[in-house]
């Protein structure tokens, strides 16, 4: 993105994306041209077959704390109930877009992630924490709905409407710890044992096949909606078909039994 903004940085290499966010003094917060950033990046990656794996994290001492509120001090959203709609919606396309990418996005979660830094932990499809991570849903304490930008769809479903009413009606913070007893993270850890840790989650990830990754992805995505075990297998059965008709599957079980790293034809080069 040659349009990129200072405040996300983004590298891409051996089929691995590293976006960080990077306004440190302002806690990460999402202004504007971060928020345009966010949903652009994502949003293509749908569309992107050399991109495999997705690590989201940020400079300083914050994850995210959520919509720059100093921004929409100085600059109000639009009075048009048409106008704030599209801003509304350019925050929560952010979340929408991270979903429907068929990348596994693992974030690296420090310090505060707060409203819309929530939302885009809860997005990820790993979390992994710093002992001094605290997420809420801080938007009831700024007089509107504690239920924005996806949270009250992701937080039920992770850990239970009684727990999820508990946060979401309160704004109170979840620290590291009662988040992995809910099983909101898979790691709490110092910050360099996190990346060494997702490192090692993005190799693991990088030797599945590139069909069978996305596929996966999408799966677990539907199933927490599906309406029935017979719903789920069906759709489970269709990905393993696809996913033996393609070349890589050959590769990846040869790999495998000859113990060595698969090499993985590019995208359209399959015979």
């Amino acid at each position: 993105m040659s349009d990129l903004p200072p405040s996300l940085k983004i590298e891409e290499s051996g089929g691995v994306a590293r976006l960080t966010l990077a306004r440190p003094d302002a806690l990460n917060a999402l202004d504007r041209p971060l928020i345009q950033a966010l949903r652009s990046y994502f949003s293509e990656l749908y569309y992107r077959r050399d991109i495999r794996v997705v690590v989201l994290d940020a400079e300083g001492r914050a994850f995210c704390a959520g919509l720059d509120l100093k921004e929409q001090a100085q600059t109000p959203i639009n009075p048009r109930v048409g106008g704030a709609l599209d801003e509304q919606r350019a925050v929560r396309d952010i979340m929408v877009a991270m979903r429907r990418c068929p990348q596994p996005i693992i974030s690296i979660v420090q310090g505060a992630a707060s409203g819309g830094g929530f939302a885009m932990a809860l997005a990820s499809d790993i979390r992994l924490l710093t002992p001094d991570a605290r997420m809420n849903a801080a938007f009831i304490k700024l007089g509107i709905s504690g239920c924005d930008v996806g949270v009250s769809y992701f937080l039920p479903r992770m850990v239970g409407s009684s727990v999820a009413a508990e946060y979401l009606l309160t704004g109170r913070f979840m620290d590291a710890e009662r988040a992995r007893e809910l099983g909101l993270t898979s790691m709490v850890a110092p910050r360099a044992d996190l990346e060494a840790h997702a490192e090692g989650l993005v190799a693991d990830m990088l030797r599945a096949t590139p069909v069978a990754l996305r596929l996966t992805k999408e799966a677990l995505g539907l199933a927490i909606d599906a309406q029935s075990l017979e719903a789920v297998v069906a759709l489970e059965d269709r990905n393993q078909i696809l996913c033996i008709q393609d070349d890589d599957f050959r590769e990846g079980v040869s790999a495998f039994l000859e113990k060595r790293e698969p090499r993985y034809a590019p995208e359209g080069e399959q015979s």
